[in-house]
């Protein structure tokens, strides 16, 4: 009778264990939110992106930073599609990550039941619905109210709510006037508002003012923000071949996603659900896209990190990063 002592039992179970939940080295996983950011990373899995270098692209939704920073300890995930300031943070809290492109550059909008409103100034007295307490879409729009000379106390009141979802909800439910949200829940309430039943009891909205176009306007800049890209967990080297396979493929299928909305709205709801077809499909000519490499957009990022610094620094981590943050 052949005699297995415990401790090899444990090390078989830890084997096994191991092999059945450890990353495969030919999956490529990308993880990011349900932001406009990851769409063309789903588009990139449907067509299988990296064949031609042998490997297999994996797509995982991370819903919040703490699911994010989970992902990167547990060494799940390869590449990272999250807001700019995200990736300062993680990148000066010492996460081994690169910042390899941006590629929005404009998803924030003010949503309101008045039309005739087209400034920030415009929502002087006015309550305005927040989500995300101190997150990016908050400090983009109290810099703003400072900038435009008024007082954030004073002129103005805004309300804060846990999610996107919440804000819209008061929006329809008559209990707010004004929210500000992002793509693709912008288009998605406007969406809602227009449909039956909901249209019976829920205001008119409109498309208020573009928070890019109001920070060209008071920054005297180009009207766009660098709010997301992709960056690489871990050590570059070795890996040109395989970054630049990424970003080509995600360049592809961004395009492919700018003009192809309807068909591209219905891939994304596949796999993100919660999203909704049609609004999805509306919103895509509302976010302004450009991808850029990072190195060319440092000037760009280390503006707006400098207004994000002087308002909250905690978001970026407390300093502006380094070279090294950017791929070259």
């Amino acid at each position: 009778m052949i005699k297995i002592s415990l401790g090899k039992i444990f090390l078989l179970i830890f084997v096994l264990v191991h092999n059945l939940f450890a990353k495969d080295e030919n999956t490529i996983v990308i993880a990011g939110p349900m932001a406009s950011v990851s769409h063309p990373i789903i588009h990139m899995v449907e067509q299988n992106a990296l064949k031609d270098i042998g490997k297999k692209v994996e797509f995982k939704l991370w819903n919040n930073p703490d699911e994010l920073r989970a992902l990167i300890l547990k060494k799940e995930v390869d590449f990272i599609a999250l807001p700019t300031n995200v990736a300062a943070n993680l990148y000066n809290k010492g996460v081994d990550l690169k910042l390899l492109n941006v590629s929005i550059w404009g998803i924030l909008g003010l949503v309101s039941r008045d039309k005739n409103l087209k400034s920030i100034e415009d929502f002087k007295n006015k309550e305005i619905i927040v989500p995300f307490r101190a997150d990016m879409p908050d400090i983009v729009i109290q810099a703003l109210i400072k900038k435009s000379g008024l007082d954030i106390k004073n002129d103005f009141k805004l309300q804060y709510v846990a999610t996107p979802v919440d804000a819209m909800q008061m929006l329809i439910l008559r209990r707010a006037d004004h929210a500000l949200l992002a793509e693709p829940a912008i288009s998605i309430a406007l969406r809602k508002t227009g449909s039956f039943p909901v249209k019976l009891i829920a205001p008119d909205l409109y498309r208020s003012i573009n928070l890019q176009e109001e920070w060209g306007r008071l920054y005297k800049i180009e009207a766009k923000i660098p709010q997301a890209g992709l960056a690489i967990i871990g050590d570059t080297n070795g890996k040109e071949e395989l970054i630049s396979k990424v970003l080509a493929e995600y360049d592809k299928s961004l395009a492919w996603y700018k003009n192809n909305k309807e068909e591209a709205s219905k891939l994304v709801v596949k796999t993100l659900p919660m999203l909704e077809e049609k609004g999805l499909a509306d919103s895509i000519e509302h976010v302004r896209f450009e991808n850029i490499n990072a190195i060319n957009s440092k000037k760009d990022l280390e503006f707006f990190f400098d207004i994000l610094m002087q308002n909250d620094s905690k978001l970026i981590g407390g300093k502006l990063p380094n070279e090294d943050f950017y791929y070259k």
